[in-house]
């Protein structure tokens, strides 16, 4: 009896590490990859290593763009916050969240990008990731 129980913790493990992940799963990388280079890139850069001083706000008070590899924040974020960054820009995606006082130079894509598009160059990013790193940000998503 105790092994079966053990059985069903595992699978509902399993099943809800990967709902917290399902935008993400299943999407084309290479296109992901395609649109990264051919619409974030230039800010973001080529090997997702950001502009320099990211940390500092530029004359305009909005920070550089940032690294989405490991060494920057974008894995400290839900997908639901990273979709909204990418379709409504920065400034309107922290104000659909209340966020107010905070300079983003971010842009929305809505009408450059689908939402497929969005979800494939963030499942790209996702997936340069180390695993240790891909599971913290994991669990930061809310279960669907």
């Amino acid at each position: 009896m105790r092994y079966a129980k053990l059985c069903v913790l595992a699978v509902c493990t399993s099943f809800g590490h990967a709902e917290a992940d399902h935008e993400l799963d299943d999407r084309d990388l290479a296109i992901g990859e395609h649109l990264y280079l051919q619409h974030c890139a230039t800010c973001h850069g080529k090997n997702l290593e950001g502009q320099p001083n990211w940390r500092q706000p530029g004359q305009d008070g909005a920070l550089p763009a940032p690294p989405h590899d490991v060494n920057g924040h974008t894995w400290h974020h839900d997908n639901q916050l990273l979709f909204d960054y990418t379709n409504l820009g920065g400034q309107a995606a922290l104000s659909a969240k209340g966020v107010t006082g905070f300079a983003s130079g971010m842009p929305g894509f809505r009408g450059a990008l689908s939402d497929s598009e969005i979800w494939n160059i963030l499942a790209f990013i996702r997936s340069t990731w180390p695993q240790e790193i891909k599971d913290v940000q994991s669990a930061r998503n809310p279960q669907h």
